[in-house]
């Protein structure tokens, strides 16, 4: 829920800005600032709950860590590029293959019923899927038409 506010705040912030002083709402480049940032504090929570998002990995992922670990450089790696309009078309394509690709981890966490903020197994169980997925479809939604689309 928190990245999902953060990226609308953001949006919204940028937007109003951008409209009082160019004149212009610039809204491609303030949806893509909001999703770099979204996607830089995402990245903050693969250092502060390793733990928890490494028992999000199915079973059979090896070097969960170090896995957390990258994942979390990508989403930085991957959010920068957004804000050069010469990279954000390709960069787009690439943040939707990766949140394709992590989807798989959060429905496993939330069949586990993991709360990976504490590395616990007392989270929200499969409820938790009725927000999550529409909300990793909102993003690619979001993605598409910010980056990819526009």
């Amino acid at each position: 829920m928190k990245p999902f506010v953060l990226l609308l705040f953001v949006f919204g912030l940028t937007a109003v800005f951008f409209k009082l002083f160019s004149g212009n709402w610039n809204l491609p480049l303030s949806g893509n600032l909001a999703m770099c940032l979204m996607l830089c504090f995402t990245a903050l929570g693969h250092f502060k709950f390793t733990k928890g998002m490494s028992m999000m990995l199915p079973d059979f992922v090896p070097f969960k860590k170090e896995v957390v670990y990258i994942t979390g450089i990508m989403e930085i790696l991957m959010g920068i590029p957004l804000l050069f309009p010469a990279y954000k078309q390709a960069t787009g394509v690439v943040i939707i293959i990766f949140f394709i690709l992590v989807l798989p981890s959060n429905i496993n966490a939330a069949l586990k019923n993991l709360n990976y903020e504490k590395g616990t197994y007392d989270g929200a169980g499969p409820t938790y899927l009725w927000f999550r997925v529409p909300l990793q479809l909102f993003f690619i939604a979001w993605v598409w038409y910010f980056s990819v689309y526009s």
